[in-house]
């Protein structure tokens, strides 16, 4: 590919003319069988047979420009093809969990109205399930359910091209909801294209590089590492289900050894779940000498964490500097900053007294204070400010502030909320004017550039005027006693 691709739709079309026969995805069964296996040249015309059948609701005037599509998928690669068959029919894409009888129903009924989705891709088995649901639920009745698993490759033939350029909407990502209505963050190809140049400029992906992934693809996460990257690059994801992995953490390590992947990652429970669970006569199996970059975001990276990974399978050789902390939020795409490939992460010892107030005094023993994992530098033209949440004021460097940001990776804003939009996503400091900036609503600081992570401000509890990060209270009570489980407790106000 010479020329630059403006977006997701050319750079697809553009792997399908010149890699057709390239593996991009390979889906394992229960974490270790190949179940399907899609080249470029495959998922190319799996999308456009979805999108000439959207395309076909709008030529007899049932569907219009910017429409939003559910996505309804089980793990697998059929989500794939629906969310690139909704970006090259010029439908807006909504990733969303499939509902379970008493579970999701009610998130789902919320998002579907806050889109105004009137269209539903699923498969075959999803909308069996969902069929019994339409007498009770009428949000779920009212859609037009399309199973993509029942188009062929002659469907693909009537697709046209659509007029769309870098700033046309190509998905809502749903944020979780658990505290309030959940709100669509409308992402844009410009937002996508230049977040997985930002994850390639910290990660330094080859055309040798492997991804192996577990995370849900509904999830910002997933959609944008394990779907969205590997596209970019042109190399392959080999997927399985989350539960695989929850079941038999050992599946994850083991695809890395089998496929001898190079990139892989996930929240910090999973690298816990793996010590806790795969037993040294597993783990002498292992080979994780090809893994490069192993991610640590998406929750509170914990140095112990890292160290007891570390012990166990550096072994298998797992090297310490794989690890890479990093730190983002679906309002940024994804990524907002990461340590780079090679680094080792960096380990900043704190005075604990003055992190309760806000004060950051660097200790020369860990021991003395309490440990804090960086999350790396910006780059691109990523921009980090540390204010003050209240004031807007910058802060002080040895000051924890709410984190601000801004670059061309920081979303367009929620979707038909326009009072949220400003409040979030337009921020400016007081005094100087600069901006606009990302209020992420998160808690940190910068030391020698890099972001440190410290807690989430509406989580804080504070307590005559000091402050506890929910987290550091959930880590000691785990560790006060054996009865109680780690990663398995919520502390709150």
């Amino acid at each position: 590919m010479s020329d630059p691709v403006l977006t997701l739709v050319e750079l697809l079309r553009s792997r399908a003319v010149h890699q057709p026969e390239k593996i991009a995805y390979t889906f394992l069964h229960d974490g270790e069988i190949e179940q399907v296996v899609w080249t470029y040249g495959d998922l190319d015309r799996q999308a456009r047979a979805i999108a000439s059948q959207l395309q076909s609701l709008k030529f007899e005037g049932n569907l219009s420009e910017g429409e939003r599509a559910v996505l309804l998928y089980p793990p697998g690669l059929d989500f794939i093809a629906a969310f690139l068959g909704c970006l090259y029919a010029n439908v807006i894409a909504v990733p969303a969990y499939p509902p379970r009888r008493n579970q999701h129903l009610h998130r789902l009924q919320a998002i579907l109205t806050d889109a105004g989705a009137r269209i539903a891709l699923t498969t075959t088995s999803i909308l069996a399930t969902v069929e019994q649901w339409f007498p009770e639920a009428p949000v779920l009745s009212a859609l037009r359910w399309i199973a993509t698993d029942r188009l062929t490759d002659q469907t693909a033939l009537a697709w046209q091209a659509p007029q769309i350029d870098q700033d046309t909407l190509a998905f809502l990502q749903y944020t979780s909801g658990s505290t309030g209505t959940p709100k669509g963050v409308m992402v844009s190809h410009r937002n996508l294209l230049h977040n997985s140049a930002d994850l390639d400029a910290s990660w330094d992906h080859t055309p040798e590089s492997a991804i192996v992934s577990w995370l849900p693809t509904f999830h910002d996460m997933g959609l944008i590492y394990g779907v969205i990257q590997p596209l970019y690059k042109g190399i392959p994801c080999y997927m399985m289900a989350p539960v695989a992995f929850l079941q038999r953490p050992i599946r994850w390590l083991q695809a890395i050894d089998r496929y001898r992947a190079t990139h892989s990652g996930g929240p910090n429970f999973a690298y816990d779940l793996c010590v806790q669970k795969i037993p040294a006569e597993q783990r002498a199996t292992l080979d994780l000498s090809s893994w490069r970059m192993a991610l640590n975001g998406a929750e509170p990276v914990r140095q112990a964490t890292l160290e007891r990974f570390i012990t166990a399978f550096q072994p298998c050789g797992f090297h310490p500097s794989t690890f890479s902390p990093g730190y983002g939020l679906a309002e940024a795409t994804l990524k907002v900053t990461a340590a780079c490939t090679a680094d080792a992460p960096t380990v900043l010892a704190v005075q604990t007294e003055a992190l309760m107030r806000d004060r950051i005094v660097p200790v020369a023993s860990p021991t003395q204070g309490q440990r804090l994992i960086g999350c790396g530098k910006p780059m691109l033209d990523t921009q980090i400010v540390i204010v003050h949440p209240e004031l807007h004021t910058r802060n002080a460097p040895d000051q924890v502030g709410e984190i601000w940001v801004a670059g061309a990776s920081v979303a367009q804003g929620y979707w038909q909320r326009l009072t949220a939009t400003q409040q979030t996503f337009q921020a400016y400091l007081a005094g100087t004017g600069e901006g606009p900036f990302l209020r992420t609503g998160d808690l940190g600081f910068l030391h020698q550039g890099e972001l440190f992570v410290t807690g989430r401000l509406k989580d804080l509890i504070i307590v005559g005027g000091v402050n506890y990060y929910p987290q550091d209270l959930e880590l000691t009570a785990s560790q006060s006693h054996p009865a109680l489980r780690l990663n398995a407790g919520a502390a709150f106000q």
